[in-house]
């Protein structure tokens, strides 16, 4: 309904001044698809080769072969566990570890056989969703034009999908149950072999490469005691009972030490620096969308 307060011949200058508002706009917005779109992904691309040439850091000298590198495992508030792990890129190549046996003064001392190296599969995850993620990004070089923000929006999203993966990789390690720990190849991997008594775990959390050993003590088959399996965990507690081969088992200490791994670090600060930029980006293209709401944006 018309103002009647204002004149027919106000109507058409109104008009005129809200083309120019939108002119404007989409000439920014049309500079926003061809410079600064492109300008962002080159970012994100500068960010996540770092992120990737983490996981595959060479030996000075020799680059065809990955860097080594030695972390001692200890805790400060206890001496049951020591060990020197050596990690290479994603894979365990050695593993030195000592263990004092509870109520007694008793060491074991177990190494990884020689030709043996175990593979961290959250690094070797979190590693391939780096590169899915500037492969994304490659495909949409200098010389491609986006047409629509929703088209960024898409790209966006699918590379913000790896990096939460990749991160998720990291953060979250593999809940396991007892048995499946028991039955892993990683108990194959030392020599002397594990004791029947003795089961160990390798995994990430964060930037920390942990190492989890179990002591068990085997239940009689006419205890009194009340089982109850205990399901999947990342971190199994005293008292945490198994069955495997006929036998029933209960955990009865459990030592966890960790070292920090500072390219992991850095990749984490990557991720994060990567998935800001994406929403950044994405909060640019909803300022514009929400002036042409009828438009696809």
């Amino acid at each position: 309904m018309l103002n009647p307060q204002r004149s027919l011949s106000e109507l058409p200058k109104m008009s005129a001044a809200s083309q120019v508002e939108r002119a404007v706009l989409e000439e920014e917005f049309n500079w926003l698809l061809k410079e600064e779109v492109h300008a962002v992904l080159k970012q994100l691309q500068d960010v996540l080769k770092e992120a990737s040439r983490r996981f595959s850091m060479p030996t000075p000298g020799l680059e065809s072969q990955l860097k080594q590198e030695n972390f001692i495992l200890g805790s400060s508030t206890m001496d049951q566990v020591k060990g020197v792990l050596t990690l290479q890129g994603d894979a365990l190549t050695q593993a030195d570890i000592n263990l004092k046996v509870a109520k007694s003064s008793q060491v074991l001392h177990f190494q990884f056989r020689e030709d043996k190296q175990w593979k961290l599969q959250q690094i070797q995850d979190a590693r391939n969703h780096v590169n899915q993620a500037l492969q994304l990004l490659s495909s949409r070089d200098e010389s491609y034009h986006f047409k629509t923000g929703a088209e960024v929006n898409k790209l966006m999203d699918a590379v913000m999908l790896q990096l939460t993966r990749a991160r998720n990789r990291l953060t979250t390690p593999a809940s396991l149950t007892l048995p499946e720990l028991a039955t892993s190849g990683l108990m194959k991997m030392f020599t002397p072999p594990m004791p029947g008594d003795v089961m160990v775990n390798f995994y990430i959390n964060l930037s920390k490469l942990c190492l989890t050993v179990y002591q068990l003590h085997v239940l009689p088959p006419n205890t009194t005691k009340n089982f109850k399996p205990a399901g999947s965990s990342v971190l199994h507690n005293p008292g945490a009972m198994f069955e495997l081969n006929n036998n029933r088992f209960e955990v009865s200490h459990v030592h966890k030490v960790e070292c920090v791994v500072p390219w992991l670090n850095d990749t984490l600060v990557f991720f994060t620096i990567s998935l800001q930029l994406c929403q950044q980006l994405k909060d640019k293209i909803s300022v514009f969308s929400s002036f042409w709401n009828y438009r696809p944006f």
